[in-house]
């Protein structure tokens, strides 16, 4: 066991020695396998990075969450114009929803409507995402108010003129003063402060609740009309946990169906978007994005492996006098193996480690950079990145180093003068 170990650790000794003395050759191996590996490693931790921040900005809410609208998520077999023909989602609809579907957590009519300009005194704010609301969306979405409270029910149904108002926004047109009870300007009417949302930081697409504000959707109704284009209506319907969905959705459709009148033979007038399926949809992206990085990088990387068998098969030319020599001083096949073998995977693995080096930094520069977007190096990005590269150096370097081992003394001592 001690010759072994006694043999790697001199085979290892004569591959640091030949690397070093070919300072040129050795960097532009290493050249090669960097490009390689920061190619692998970046395109995937870039992938993980844009999946954590889509993931997280949808974590408030369940995947299981659904969506009841005239409006589909996705791409729809049902054509654009007969789409146009279909009725918004009616506040009478949701009550009678909201009462008969079971195994409901709770449940919320949402209108979406344009970006508005928000005031208070001398201060205002534009671009605001407004978000009239029942009062269970607290209950939907999860809501953490650190100042004051969410609107009530009968607040929410008679529409009482009080909105809760995201962190930014609270900063922007108080300042250091409490919110709470303060008055702002908004559809050209004076709403009463009586909350203030957790601070969230800026999500992937500049959406935030730090620039929401949420008021009773019967106000807006008072304001909007139950006909206007510019407000889009729908119900969120969070399914207790548990629940079949598949089941759920189906008897949640056919309450609308018999609500609506529609005949077996009619399609569905309205839309069931379910999150598990933008998530899933995220998932198949981002899993596209890896595997196309992927083989990109792998490219790379062959390349640079390339490069590795390319600087072997000199340096075992120019050394050929030199194997000749150890091998008639009694260096086994093995040795001679291990030598030329060692060289190429450690300039495999410095090559890696350096691509590596260079993804962190890039990944601390792009999360400074971007705010509150974070670049992740994970573990295992890491590890399959040197376990790519440590291969690679393996594969280049096994022909050149079973070449060397299997020369004959006395030809490459000859060859070699």
């Amino acid at each position: 066991m001690l010759i072994y170990l006694r043999v790697l650790k001199e085979s290892f000794n004569f591959a640091i020695n030949a690397l070093k003395n070919n300072k040129l050759r050795t960097f532009l191996s290493l050249l090669g396998v960097t490009i390689g590996i920061f190619s692998i490693i970046g395109v995937l931790a870039a992938v993980d990075s844009l999946e954590k921040e889509i993931k997280g900005s949808i974590s408030s809410l369940d995947n299981s969450t659904i969506y009841l609208m005239r409006f589909s998520f996705g791409p729809s077999t049902v054509p654009q114009w007969k789409r146009e023909q279909f009725p918004d989602l009616a506040y009478d609809e949701y009550q009678s929803l909201k009462r008969t579907v079971p195994d409901v957590q709770a449940s919320s009519f949402v209108l979406f409507v344009n970006p508005e300009t928000i005031k208070s005194g001398d201060n205002s704010v534009s671009n605001v995402s407004i978000t009239p609301v029942t009062n269970e969306y607290y209950d939907v979405e999860e809501l953490q108010v650190v100042k004051g409270r969410f609107f009530n029910e009968p607040e929410s149904v008679s529409g009482t003129p009080v909105i809760v108002i995201g962190d930014e926004i609270a900063n922007s047109l108080f300042g250091e003063r409490d919110p709470i009870g303060n008055k702002v300007r908004l559809y050209g009417r004076k709403f009463t402060v009586i909350g203030v949302l957790k601070k969230e930081g800026a999500g992937l697409f500049g959406d935030s609740k730090d620039t929401t504000v949420f008021i009773p959707v019967n106000m807006a109704r008072k304001i909007f009309g139950d006909n206007n284009k510019f407000a889009v209506p729908c119900m969120i319907l969070k399914p207790e946990d548990g629940v079949d969905n598949p089941q759920f959705i189906a008897t949640l459709k056919e309450k609308v169906r018999t609500m609506r009148g529609l005949k077996p033979d009619e399609i569905d007038n309205f839309f069931v978007n379910q999150l598990q399926g933008f998530t899933d949809f995220i998932d198949n992206i981002t899993g596209t994005m890896s595997t196309i990085g992927g083989f990109i990088g792998m490219f790379s990387l062959l390349v640079g492996g390339f490069g590795i068998a390319n600087i072997m098969f000199v340096s075992v030319k120019e050394r050929t006098n030199l194997i000749g020599i150890q091998k008639a001083l009694g260096a086994k096949r093995k040795f001679i193996l291990l030598q030329f073998l060692f060289e190429a995977i450690i300039l495999a693995i410095f090559g890696g480690l350096v691509g590596l080096f260079l993804v962190w930094l890039i990944s601390i520069a792009a999360s400074q950079f971007t705010g509150d977007f974070e670049f992740i190096l994970s573990t295992s990005n890491m590890f399959w990145g040197m376990f790519s590269s440590t291969l690679i150096g393996l594969i280049a370097g096994i022909i050149p180093a079973l070449m060397a081992s299997k020369l004959d003394p006395v030809e490459a001592i000859r060859t070699g003068m």
